[in-house]
């Protein structure tokens, strides 16, 4: 497996759990990208929708985030403006990533729930692990919406992950929020670095104060990114191993069908919902990128 953190005892906690806390920003860079937030917002066009794919559906989203804006050259400055100021502090601590996508979150006072779900896989989760660097411009607590996380998650469940794929905890999300998180209670600047594969959510921000945080997402230099996608009209029992160009995830609208991307292949893909047990069972288990061994494979076929 491909290490994550040029720090042994990071790297071992990172494994171990699927996320480890760093100080990581100045308060002087905190101000500046908070500054930055109200100024790139002037060139915000608001969410893409399922109407803008000709789909004649609602979707409501209580949160702000750049991914999902309708002008690619906004997700495309706020890259840029975000990755400047990271860029000095990830090289310390990860192994050779590179970014892909950027966000500021905002959530209003009384709303943004992040409803429980893993990130979309960014590359081949088998070779390699991507991941967020997670950094609040406030400090955060569970009353104004902070990362929650269910450690021990990553690896072991979705490893099929993209917008049109069905997630086997859809069904159990809210028995897993009411008993299995974990607050990522943190100071303004300071970072929260994730496998993307782990679980995680965030509650509303109840206070009367604007809540922003920011995400980059990266992956390894070396590997290329991907997306998986499911053409549901065409079979829900195999999936799309899209290569994709670092402006796809710029132009992209979850709700259309990719365009410009290399088709490396195909994934099966067999539709399960898993009970809060069985989800229990394998939170610390054997991870999808692990080969078993053969007490494993004895012990899963009287399992």
């Amino acid at each position: 497996m491909r290490r994550v953190l040029l720090d042994d005892k990071l790297e071992t906690e990172f494994q171990k759990d699927g996320y480890i806390h760093v100080p990581f920003l100045s308060n002087d860079e905190v101000k500046f990208l908070w500054d930055q937030f109200s100024e790139i917002l002037k060139t915000s066009l608001g969410h893409v929708s399922p109407r803008d794919a000709g789909l004649d559906m609602d979707y409501e989203i209580t949160y702000d985030f750049t991914f999902i804006d309708r002008n690619p050259e906004h997700k495309r400055q706020v890259l840029k403006v975000i990755d400047e100021v990271f860029r000095p502090h990830y090289e310390k601590i990860l192994d050779n990533y590179k970014p892909i996508i950027a966000n500021y979150i905002r959530k209003k006072e009384q709303t943004g729930e992040v409803p429980m779900h893993q990130n979309w896989a960014f590359a081949d989760e088998r070779k390699c692990s991507t991941v967020s660097i997670w950094v609040p411009l406030v400090d955060s607590h569970r009353g104004n919406g902070a990362l929650e996380v269910v450690p021990k998650s990553h690896k072991r469940f979705g490893e099929l992950r993209g917008p049109m794929i069905p997630w086997e905890l859809e069904k159990i999300k809210d028995e897993i929020v009411k008993n299995d998180l974990v607050t990522c209670g943190i100071k303004a600047g300071e970072a929260i670095i994730l496998d993307d594969s782990i679980v995680h959510y965030s509650f509303p921000n109840t206070t009367k104060d604007l809540r922003i945080a920011i995400q980059l997402i990266l992956i390894p230099d070396e590997e290329p990114a991907i997306h998986y996608h499911m053409d549901q009209q065409k079979s829900m029992t195999s999936v799309n191993v899209l290569e994709v160009s670092h402006d796809f995830f710029m132009e992209f609208n979850p709700w259309k069908q990719p365009t410009g991307t290399n088709k490396t292949g195909e994934r099966k893909y067999k539709q399960k919902d898993l009970t809060y047990p069985e989800f229990k069972k394998r939170v610390g288990g054997m991870r999808f990128d692990q080969k078993p061994t053969f007490i494993q494979k004895v012990k899963s076929v009287f399992s």
